[in-house]
């Protein structure tokens, strides 16, 4: 504003002076160059005052040397690629990513005409083919060089004829930073060693480090321009982002890692939470993999309970001296879905505990009744109330002196409540019809074994839902009681997730059990059911941990987009073999496969053919042991005669 009223005011003085327009616009000139100035002048000074980013980043000092910088307190040296061998193998810049040191990587591609290379390996080809001609004629012996030349040029003519490869000028650049001089040529060495034993040959940079340095910045500019020509495949060979380590100090081995051959050793209760999610499909190792890590888990120290669908389990609980309980109408072990959570060190009040039983009870007499309107949710809500009332089992009541109610008490309850008597005519056959027995007894199964595992494989498929619903709930019951560094695998949890109750009962569990020193395995082949479910979705993101094995084509997308997997980890997923796959852990990630020992096989093994050698063997085994104590009795026998 003050500027604008300054040329005004000379303008003024230029009419009433009379001077004339030539002289009037050289003073105006000079006012706005004076200005100009005055501008220029005012923005240094605001400038002094400011802080950019590149003030920020920028080191103290640099100091340039032939072959290395030194950024403030830094030594910095670039390192460059010049040669590759003829075959280069797919992940072999790993050990270079996995150097526990800091550096910096460039790569740089500039693609080349299809069109211009095959005119070139046309030439090339009819050298090398008129000089094995040449020697032929003149008896000299073959040249397997040469030869191997013509056979990589024409392989590599017809793929860029088929448009199957591309052609591109590859420049590949490291740039190391160590604290002292003596640290730099160290890495400098180990470096061109890890190349070297690749038969990749490095130079490292001489009167060029400024525009090394700058060509490893992340600017896109390449300022030393030292290319090599390849196709697209040994080029992709390069590419460095392939895997993470997942090596810790403590933890159990999980697996192989696939790209570098690294142990992936892992705590799943030092995370967050150590929850794990597994799905692959049928014939994938999934069952292998728990199994494996079941073993290795138990000589850790930690407990293992385990709700198996199919006998999976039964060979590993007999082999480690487990607690086997089968679950079934006909079985004499009984869980009572009634019994309450004895108090942890007293710090859960008697009315919390009886609070929490009923609505887990409610939640078992919907998947047994099916669902209920508002006005039978009522009535099965007041009658569980007081089935436990009949028991005297009330807010002042002690509860470790109390003996808990059983299905027939509610069903006593239903029939004189107003209202009740359709529910408790439903409710029969759990008492005296068909499924009599199963959820009208008092629980007499022990969990005091390190390796505790519930079979549900002799129930009808109508009954599995509510049995798991069942045996959850007392291994709830049982965690919360006292305190243990426990893990909880759920086999086949997708028949838990088609009910909305007991979905929602595995989802509390999930979130619940970090504070009770527990971690929740949920397995499943059925993928899409599980992830189309809400409780799905969140059981997965409140699981630190996350195995995923070989997937079927019809659920790969949605796994794609639950795990945000890139394209090659989907293929991977798709064409993968048994026991390998993808582990996460946290924010980590990495291929991996599941290696057991000849022992462990031989304990974990779910291969019918193999149970069934194993079985066979030990009846052999047994025979022998029978007719060698035989013989040694009638030895007895003769020596007493």
């Amino acid at each position: 504003m003050f500027n604008l009223n300054k040329i005004k005011k000379q303008e003024k003085q230029n009419k009433e002076g009379g001077v004339s327009e030539n002289e009037s616009e050289k003073k105006q000139g000079e006012v706005s160059a004076e200005l100009a100035r005055e501008v220029v002048s005012e923005e240094k000074v605001y400038r002094r005052g400011v802080v950019s980013i590149s003030d920020l980043i920028a080191p103290a000092s640099m100091e340039t040397k032939p072959n290395y910088l030194k950024l403030g307190s830094k030594f910095v040296r670039t390192l460059f690629v010049i040669n590759y061998p003829r075959y280069i193998s797919v992940g072999w810049f790993s050990p270079i990513i996995n150097l526990n040191s800091t550096f910096d990587i460039a790569m740089f591609f500039y693609p080349v005409k299809s069109a211009i290379i095959l005119k070139q390996l046309k030439k090339k080809v009819g050298v090398l083919e008129a000089q094995i001609v040449s020697d032929a004629e003149k008896g000299a012996a073959r040249d397997p060089i040469r030869e191997t030349a013509l056979r990589d040029i024409e392989a590599l003519r017809d793929a860029l004829t088929q448009g199957t490869e591309k052609f591109f000028q590859f420049a590949l650049y490291v740039t190391i930073y160590t604290d002292k001089m003596e640290e730099l040529d160290m890495l400098s060495d180990e470096v061109e060693n890890i190349f070297g034993s690749r038969l990749i040959f490095s130079r490292r940079v001489f009167y060029q480090a400024e525009q090394g340095f700058n060509s490893t910045l992340p600017l896109g500019n390449d300022e030393l321009y030292v290319v090599f020509n390849m196709n697209s495949s040994p080029v992709a060979s390069s590419f460095p982002f392939i895997s993470s380590e997942l090596t810790s100090d403590n933890g159990i081995l999980y697996g192989i890692n696939r790209h570098n051959n690294s142990l992936i050793l892992f705590d799943r209760f030092s995370l967050q939470n150590a929850n794990s999610v597994v799905f692959a499909t049928s014939g994938a190792g999934k069952s292998y993999a728990i199994k494996l890590e079941i073993v290795r888990s138990l000589m850790m120290g930690a407990e293992v309970i385990v709700i198996d669908p199919e006998n999976e389990y039964k060979h590993l609980s007999d082999a480690v001296g487990g607690t086997y309980i089968s679950i079934s109408l006909a079985s004499e072990n009984k869980i009572n879905p009634f019994d309450l959570q004895s108090s942890i060190r007293g710090d859960v009040k008697p009315e919390d505990i009886i609070r929490n039983a009923v609505i887990t009870a409610k939640g078992l007499i919907r998947l047994m009744l099916g669902n209920l309107n508002s006005e039978e949710d009522s009535i099965i809500d007041r009658a569980l109330l007081d089935t436990y009332y009949k028991k005297d089992i009330t807010p002042s009541s002690d509860l470790s002196k109390i003996e808990a109610p059983i299905m027939e008490d509610l069903q006593d309850v239903l029939d004189g409540t107003e209202g009740g008597g359709d529910l408790a005519l439903r409710l029969r056959k759990y008492t005296q019809g068909t499924f009599a027995g199963l959820f009208n007894s008092p629980t007499n199964v022990q969990m005091d074994n390190q390796l505790v595992c519930f079979s549900v494989r002799d129930l009808e498929d109508e009954l599995r839902p509510i049995a798991i619903y069942t045996v959850i709930n007392h291994i709830w019951n049982v965690v919360r009681s006292e305190m243990k560094k426990r893990i909880l695998v759920i086999d086949e949890a997708w028949w838990m997730m088609q009910h909305e109750d007991s979905a929602k009962f595995i989802f509390a569990l999930v979130k619940r059990c970090r504070k009770y020193y527990l971690g929740v395995t949920t397995i499943t082949q059925d993928v899409n059911d599980f992830l189309t479910s809400p409780y799905g979705q969140a059981i997965v993101t409140n699981s630190s941990l996350q195995l995923l094995l070989k997937q079927s084509p019809a659920s790969i997308d949605l796994v794609q987009k639950t795990f945000v997997l890139t394209e090659g980890e989907k293929y991977l997923l798709l064409e993968c073999g048994v026991g390998e796959g993808i582990f996460f852990a946290g924010s980590k990630h990495a291929a991996i496969k599941v290696v057991a020992s000849y022992t462990e096989d031989q304990i974990i093994t779910s291969d019918p053919k193999q149970l069934l050698e194993i079985e066979e063997a030990k009846k052999e085994f047994a025979e022998s042991m029978k007719e060698g104590e035989q013989t040694d009795n009638s030895g007895t026998e003769d020596m007493e005669i």
